[in-house]
Formats: C-alpha cells, structure tokens, sequence
C-alpha cells in the first residue's frame, strides 16, 4: 500500500518513471535503451519501496511507548528537556534511511497538548545538532503516564515534512500521523523515570518496537 502522505509526490515520481521507460522503447542503441529501461525500473522500485505503507501490530500494553519511525537507533542520550516536559529526561534518536518506511506512528495514546513546527536547516540527520537547528515538527502527548515529546526531523535531503494532527487531538498509540520525505529522523523524549528497552545499534520498527516502558509503582 502506498501512504496517503505521499501519493502526490509518488504519482509524480513514478509517471517520471515510466516516462523513462516507455522512452527506451523508442532508442536504437542498444547501450542506452537498456541503461534508460534498467533506470526507469530501478527508480520506480525506489519510489514503490520508499512510499510503501505496511500494516504494523502495535503492542497491547498501555504503559509503554513505541517506535515513532522504523530506522536505526543513532544515539540515547540524557538531556534537559524545556520545551514540554521541564524536565530531566531521556532522548533517544531513530536515523530512518531512504530504504526505511517513512511513514511515522504515535508513540503512546493521549493527547495532543503540544504542537510546534519549526522551519530551520538542513544538516545532516545525524548531526548532534539536528535537533535544534533542522526543520522539524515537536509534539507533545499528555498521557496517563505523563508528558511524552517526539519530534519529527528533516535531513540533508528530507525537505518536507507532513503531519495531520492538531493540539487538543486525542491519538492512540500505532496510529499513523503524518511522514518525512526522503532520510530524516525521529526522536522521543521522556522523564528520567521511563525504563529504557532499547540501546544503540538496534533496529527499530514504527508503531511495533517498545522503546520504554513506565515502571510498576
């Protein structure tokens, strides 16, 4: 399935696509009507893979938070946090490649009580930076459990980020909110007292991956 967060950019992508394609038809030599046919399908493969939009099976349990993007945890790191929690926090950092779904899901049910989209730079996703000086949207959930703040982030080549929720929203965890374009990043932030469920290195799925779960009290 394609998401409907970029269908727009898709149709475009792909009629690109086959327009290189159905060119090569027309091309007598043989070197550069192969190299345009093979092109042509490679760059529609990547747009099919880029825009897909698979099903995920969001945990049951309501004291945990998931994945708000599938990628590559790049960094945890303790911060504090002043934006919507005030708070000593945890910050842990997902780097979605352009192979990677970029379709991005709520982490924990509650509601929308934050709600701040900042047009900034372009660094690399992966700067230690990124998240203060990129484009990006910062949300903030108040959940049964407390203050919970995810952030969506452009990269180098992400330029467009879409999201359709509004402050006052209620949301449950798993659901599908809005999208990066092309490399980008995501990070969750929560109070200190969260437990941590996962490290750097590890591979991470949106709306499928615990990455804290609340302690019983």
């Amino acid at each position: 399935m394609i998401t409907k967060y970029g269908i727009n950019t898709f149709v475009i992508l792909a009629s690109i696509s086959l327009v290189i394609i159905i060119a090569s038809f027309f091309i007598n030599n043989n070197y550069i009507k192969f190299t345009l046919l093979i092109v042509g399908i490679l760059f529609l493969l990547f747009n099919i893979n880029f825009f897909r939009d698979p099903e995920r099976n969001t945990p049951a349990q309501e004291n945990i938070i998931v994945s708000s993007a599938d990628g590559k945890i790049i960094s945890i790191r303790e911060v504090f946090e002043k934006r919507f929690l005030n708070d000593n926090a945890i910050q842990v950092s997902i780097f979605m490649s352009p192979l990677d779904v970029h379709v991005n899901r709520i982490p924990i049910s509650g509601t929308i009580d934050y709600l701040n989209y900042v047009k900034g730079n372009y660094l690399v996703a992966f700067h230690d930076k990124a998240d203060l000086r990129n484009e990006r949207t910062e949300i903030g959930i108040t959940s049964k459990y407390g203050k919970v703040l995810f952030t969506q982030i452009a990269g180098y080549i992400a330029r467009r980020i879409v999201f359709n929720i509004r402050p006052g929203d209620t949301v449950k965890a798993g659901e599908r909110f809005g999208m990066i374009k092309f490399g980008s990043r995501s990070d969750i932030i929560v109070p200190k007292k969260w437990i941590l469920k996962v490290k750097v290195g590890d591979r991470v799925k949106a709306g499928e991956t615990i990455i804290f779960e609340y302690p019983n009290e």
